[in-house]
């Protein structure tokens, strides 16, 4: 008998890029419907961890329908200008959409490219934020050093991932939550059987905090830090370049 396997997490920038775009539409809604709300302020603190003053280029990397370029010229004070960039178009025409309403599109542009190749001179940013991206990015190590290329010397960063939480009861709930409720309802409403199974199988392949913080200083970055929010679900990381 075949052994039974597990949601394939691959992550070539092929199928990541097709699996986001089959479901851009509904995207933003399960993400604040499955996170209780709690995404937003998430971002929020991801932002305000940069201590922007009005002045700042900001890199959004990742961005998907660009939830986080978007908190970013909302901050007060906020970035002056924000890019964003992702590999997957239909996400990034779910954000034009919204930054159009929001009439952002003088202020944040969206740009199709790889985390791992952006497409930006070095040291032309002032800070660079990722939400829920980098583990969905083939080449980890690649994207933190893209990042410390374009940072400019003292530029910051700011990434938003999920991780498995250490409190026995909560990491019960959580994996019970993300590996049985999370996926249905994705399916359910998405009509996309393979995201919502690769989207929490993905977070048990990633690197720890601890794991993530050494590939952010081999990258070169400095005066790292990872903090649990909520229980330990998700981690803000924050860092310097030299």
């Amino acid at each position: 008998m075949k052994a039974a396997t597990g949601p394939d997490v691959s992550k070539s920038p092929s199928r990541i890029a097709g699996m986001f775009d089959a479901i851009a539409a509904h995207y933003d809604l399960l993400n604040h419907l499955l996170s209780a709300g709690i995404d937003k302020r998430w971002r929020r603190l991801a932002i305000r961890s940069l201590r922007l003053t009005g002045r700042e280029r900001v890199l959004d990397l990742c961005t998907g329908t660009a939830d986080l370029a978007i908190a970013a010229r909302m901050a007060m004070p906020r970035a002056a200008r924000v890019i964003g960039i992702d590999f997957a178009g239909a996400m990034l025409q779910v954000g034009r959409e919204k930054l159009r309403r929001a009439e952002m599109d003088e202020a944040v542009a969206l740009v199709r490219g790889d985390a791992s190749r952006i497409p930006l001179v070095d040291r032309s940013v002032d800070a660079v934020t990722i939400g829920f991206g980098i583990r969905n990015v083939e080449n980890t190590a690649a994207a933190c050093r893209e990042m410390a290329r374009v940072l400019k010397p003292g530029g910051t960063i700011a990434i938003l991932e999920f991780a498995i939480p250490r409190m026995p009861i909560v990491r019960a709930a959580y994996l019970a939550y993300f590996n049985h409720v999370l996926p249905r309802i994705g399916r359910i409403v998405s009509r996309h059987n393979a995201a919502y199974g690769y989207l929490p199988a993905s977070v048990g392949a990633f690197a720890s905090p601890d794991e993530f913080v050494t590939i952010l200083r081999n990258a070169g970055f400095t005066s790292i830090s990872a903090s649990p929010l909520t229980f330990g679900i998700v981690f803000l990381y924050t860092a310097s370049r030299a």
